[in-house]
């Protein structure tokens, strides 16, 4: 089964860079939305999540957290 990833990112955040790369390597698709230059999207994903930094990842429409959290559920197999 496939699971629909959504990304929102800044282009010069290591912390986005590291989840898309994670996610190349283990060969999943997913959308990116850059944040650059769109603080209003940005604010609306902070307000709505709680969560204050990028990346913002979500799974199949579940905010699963950033980097730190993607990367335990890789570790834990749960990927």
């Amino acid at each position: 089964m496939d699971k629909k990833i959504e990304l929102y990112t800044w282009s010069y955040c290591p912390f986005c860079q590291n989840a898309k790369k994670l996610l190349d390597k283990k060969g999943y698709k997913y959308e990116e939305h850059v944040l650059d230059n769109n603080e209003e999207k940005r604010l609306e994903l902070k307000t709505k999540t709680g969560q204050g930094t990028v990346p913002y990842v979500f799974i199949d429409g579940e905010l699963i957290g950033g980097f730190d959290n993607l990367k335990e559920m890789d570790d834990k197999g749960r990927l």
